[in-house]
Formats: C-alpha cells, structure tokens, sequence
C-alpha cells in the first residue's frame, strides 16, 4: 500500500486488490471526503463527516429510491450487490437508522482497505460478505429484503450473469411483496444494453420505471440510468419531481413511454447474457 502526500495534507492511498489498482484520492473540496478510483475508473464517493452526500450522479438517483422506499425514517432491510466504498449503505444507516444491510463485494482485497481506511459508523448494521453477487444472492431467504441494489462493475462493466430474466428472478424471490429493485446500468448511444435491460426487467416485473440525465435519452454521451422495478405501483410522480430538482437533473421515463423505448428489445437469457458495453476512452480522462 502506497501513499503520497497531496497538497492539502491528506495523502492517497494506493493499493493493488483482486480486481486490479485501487487508488483512495482526497476530495479537495470537503475535509473527510473521498473519491475510490479502481484501474482509474472513479468508482465511488464518501464523505466521512456526513454520510448523506451523495456526490455522483448514479448515487444520488439511488439514493431518491432509498428515499421512497418507505416512509421517512423507516428502518429498512436491504441487500447491495456490488460494495465498493460503501457509499450507499452508509446512507441507508444514516437516513434510516436500526435499518438492516448486506452488501455483497467479490473483492475481499477492496473490502479490507475501505474498512481500514473508510471505517464505517460504529453503529451501522452493516455486513459485507466476499462473493460472487449471483451466488450469495441464491442463499438469501425468500422475501427477505425492502430494497434489493445492483451496482455490480468489473473493469467498468456489469458481469454478464447479472444481466439476465433468470438473475431478475431471484432478485424478486428475494424481495417483499411491495419490495423494489433498484439497478445501475451504464450504456451509450444507441442505448441497446440499456433497452435490452428494460425489456429484461419488464419480463419479470410488472411496474418499472428508468431515471437518466436528458443527455443520455437523447444518445448524445455514454452515461448511467438507475431503473427501478417493483411487483406493486412505484411513485413515478415523486421520483419525476426529485429526479427534475436535483442538481444533476434527469427524466423519468415510465408506462407507455418506457414501452416505447423498448419496442423490439428481447429479454436477455443466461444464454443471451454479455457484459455491458464499455465506456468509451473519454469518459474518465
């Protein structure tokens, strides 16, 4: 583990983990804040000292589902696929506190240096278990969680397996009967991985709405948009308010809408299943 003492004091902390380089780089504009870069690519954000930031773009959508997953304070029980920083259970804990976690990161190597670099609230109920998302996700007891995240990257992609009706379904097996899943996915013009993803969603729940900067419906950039799927009626009006106001303002695309995106867009099988596209060179220079 390398670090080097940076302008501000606080030094970078780089480290070799499962996956490849992991580099813990201080924000220059907030004291305890920090950004975790993985082979380069800026994978999260964590402010120590208020754990309610939500700094990138992707977070704070799924934030606005963590948000509206339950009323105000509610303690809820979710389970994150794909770890990282933590960034999102230490939100989830401190908005909604005695709530109950698990998340999920294949990368022991990562966990370990997020624990000892980034501790996590000394009170937060959360577990993080090494393994493979699909794998622990099938040992999960049917109905178990409110809120079930996919945030899983390799090299900047999703993994394949994550991607299909069959994963989908156990992601519902595992969800209350009013519970919601909530999925990062990262495409570019065309929008085809981000179609397919839709209609994939759209063969295993009824209601499903997807949240995206205008400039990513539109095919002008590579970008992310957070869908959220659930078996009972979402709040489209509220989510299309916050989504509007926050200050990376996005469209919520929903009902007929949604369908009309999709038209022709098969649902991905394990046997269909491919990594998400990769993000063009530009997109971290």
């Amino acid at each position: 583990m390398a670090r080097q003492r940076s302008r501000g004091g606080r030094s970078p902390v780089v480290a070799e983990v499962d996956g490849g380089t992991a580099e813990l780089r201080p924000d220059p504009d907030r004291p305890r804040g920090w950004v975790l870069l993985l082979d380069g690519a800026p994978q999260s954000h964590v402010d120590l000292d208020d754990p309610t930031h939500l700094e990138f773009e992707y977070q704070r959508r799924l934030g606005h589902a963590v948000d509206l997953a339950a009323p105000p304070g509610r303690p809820v029980r979710v389970l994150h696929l794909g770890g990282g920083a933590l960034t999102l259970p230490r939100y989830v804990a401190a908005t909604r506190p005695r709530s109950v976690q698990q998340a999920v990161e294949v990368d022991g190597r990562l966990t370990a240096l997020v624990r000892a670099e980034l501790p996590l609230p000394e009170r937060a109920r959360i577990r993080v278990r090494t393994g493979d998302a699909r794998a622990v996700l099938a040992r999960v007891p049917d109905g178990w969680a409110d809120l079930v995240v996919g945030d899983v990257f390799r090299g900047a992609r999703t993994p394949a397996h994550l991607t299909s009706t069959e994963f989908l379904g156990e992601v519902r097996r595992v969800l209350g009967p009013a519970g919601r899943y909530a999925a990062n996915l990262a495409d570019g013009p065309p929008l085809a991985y981000l179609r397919a993803q839709t209609a994939t969603a759209a063969a295993v729940f009824p209601e499903l709405c997807v949240t995206a900067a205008p400039a990513v419906w539109r095919g002008r950039r590579f970008g992310n948009a957070v869908l959220l799927a659930s078996a009972v009626p979402l709040p489209v009006a509220e989510l299309t308010r916050r989504a509007a106001t926050d200050p990376h303002p996005g469209r919520v695309e929903h009902g007929r809408g949604l369908r009309d995106f999709t038209a022709g867009a098969r649902p991905v099988t394990d046997a269909t299943a491919a990594d998400s596209p990769a993000p063009p060179p530009e997109v971290f220079s």
